[in-house]
């Protein structure tokens, strides 16, 4: 990992669901003791606003967040790329760590199918931040 403070980047196809809701948990989690970033390999034209929905349930807000393409600048930046169903368009660069963490995709789903989907992110980012060594 970085000298100053840890780097992830969430990665999955459209930046709009998945990748998203792990940002906001990370950064609820957090703030600013470590660095964040995503990115989709197509990224889709708004946020899921059934992930919006799902999220502020739990009182995180990420209907300010756009979806954005990865780049290979914030690859090389991040310790660990976490992603999330974007197979072979996945980013890769040698000497990363990689993390896939296989969810289903809420795009198109209902608000209590996308509610597992944002509980099983949540389980995912506290034990990546407990992984990380960052105080919760």
């Amino acid at each position: 990992m970085s000298e100053t403070k840890p780097s992830v980047m969430f990665a999955c196809v459209h930046n709009a669901g998945r990748s998203q809701m792990a940002v906001g948990f990370f950064r609820h989690l957090v703030g600013d003791r470590a660095d964040v970033r995503s990115g989709g390999s197509d990224p889709g034209e708004q946020i899921n606003p059934v992930a919006v929905a799902a999220m502020a349930e739990v009182g995180i807000d990420i209907s300010v967040e756009t979806p954005k393409v990865w780049t290979l600048a914030g690859v090389q930046e991040s310790d660990v790329i976490v992603t999330m169903g974007c197979g072979d368009e996945c980013p890769f660069y040698v000497g990363k760590r990689y993390l896939d963490w296989e969810l289903n995709d809420p795009a198109g789903q209902p608000i209590e199918y996308v509610r597992a989907i944002r509980d099983e992110i949540e389980c995912r980012v506290r034990g990546l931040v407990v992984e990380l060594g960052i105080a919760i």
